[in-house]
């Protein structure tokens, strides 16, 4: 493989071969990267929601405790 590389030119192996793989494969890159954007997504929604969760249950929590004080 290195043989038939090493006889191409600089833009065979350097342009026309990556626009090759991003023709063939590039449904597949797209997909690939959609679900990992979607699944970051996904985390960050669930811990943004984790998190305004846990700052109202500890807002309730004290201010019901200042309130038993009195």
């Amino acid at each position: 493989m290195r043989e038939i590389f090493a006889s191409m030119p600089w833009w065979v192996k350097w342009v026309a071969v990556p626009i090759i793989a991003l023709f063939v494969f590039g449904s597949l890159i797209a997909s690939i990267v959609g679900f990992v954007v979607g699944l970051l997504f996904k985390a960050l929604i669930f811990v943004a929601l984790v998190g305004g969760l846990i700052y109202v249950v500890r807002k309730f929590m004290s201010s019901s405790s200042s309130r038993s004080d009195w």
